[in-house]
């Protein structure tokens, strides 16, 4: 049974050995037209790697020849499937730039900005990429109506615009964690009037309650009046915009204590 291993072994590495210097070969050959052969059976067998160096190395060459199109198409696609999104970005844009009237022109243009959308990171982070990625795919939406694409391009703008929203939310939310409770109301107010329909709504709702809650109470006197009715008027816009909401519970405490509050500073400037 050893031995059986150590003859895979050694198959395996004899067949490794060979195939490197099949490619080495291949590499320092002065004929692109082998290059171009070698690398078209790279890329059926998804080696990619070896795929773009051999395409890289003839591209320059075959710049403006019916070869040219294919090798920079399936460069594109050799650093997309090597995951340098970026990259595989920009050069989708570089073909569809070049070969405008080309038959791949279309795919090139999608697989663009599919790439910028793919690159983008998690709502976390900045989203500048998500922007990119869905201002390219309205423009191929626009550019090629009825495309093959045209199902998974809105899934992109639509996952694109979900991933700024929640962006926006965080950013919201966050000024409320770091107590910054008068901007944080500001930026609940701001996120509602530019996502009407966002599922955080009731959440930012919710928040917004809290917030302004907080701010009463960190007020001076003369501001504590018009914060509290505030307060109120934030728990008002829940119960009838969620009048099942599973913050109801947790927001009915700062109500009683807002109204207790808004009546205590009444009398009080009552007797003054």
């Amino acid at each position: 049974m050893k031995n059986l291993k150590s003859t895979f072994y050694l198959i395996l590495l004899l067949a490794i050995a060979s195939a490197c210097s099949k490619f080495r070969k291949i590499e320092r050959s002065e004929d692109w037209r082998l290059k171009y052969e070698a690398g078209q059976n790279y890329y059926a067998k998804k080696d990619y790697y070896h795929t773009s160096i051999l395409f890289e190395q003839i591209l320059p060459i075959v710049r403006g020849l019916p070869e040219g199109e294919k090798v920079e198409f399936y460069l594109a696609y050799c650093q997309y499937y090597q995951k340098t999104y970026l990259l595989a970005s920009n050069q989708f844009k570089v073909f569809y730039e070049t070969y405008g009237r080309s038959q791949l022109a279309e795919e090139a243009f999608f697989m663009y900005a599919y790439s910028l959308y793919v690159a983008s990171p998690d709502a976390e982070l900045d989203q500048k990429s998500s922007v990119e990625a869905m201002g390219a795919m309205q423009n191929f939406l626009n550019q090629f109506p009825g495309s093959q694409f045209t199902d998974k391009a809105t899934e992109v703008v639509n996952l694109c615009q979900q991933k700024l929203e929640e962006k926006e939310f965080l950013n919201a939310r966050q000024y409320f964690r770091l107590k910054y409770y008068q901007a944080a109301v500001i930026a609940f107010n701001n996120f509602k009037k530019t996502f009407p329909d966002s599922k955080f709504l009731e959440e930012i709702a919710f928040l917004k309650i809290q917030a302004q809650y907080k701010l009463a109470q960190q007020s001076i006197v003369t501001k504590q009046l018009e914060r509290y009715t505030s307060t109120i008027e934030y728990y008002r816009e829940l119960t009838d915009g969620y009048p099942s909401s599973i913050y109801l519970k947790e927001a009915e405490p700062m109500y009683t204590a807002s109204l207790n509050q808004i009546n205590f500073l009444k009398s009080k400037n009552k007797k003054s």
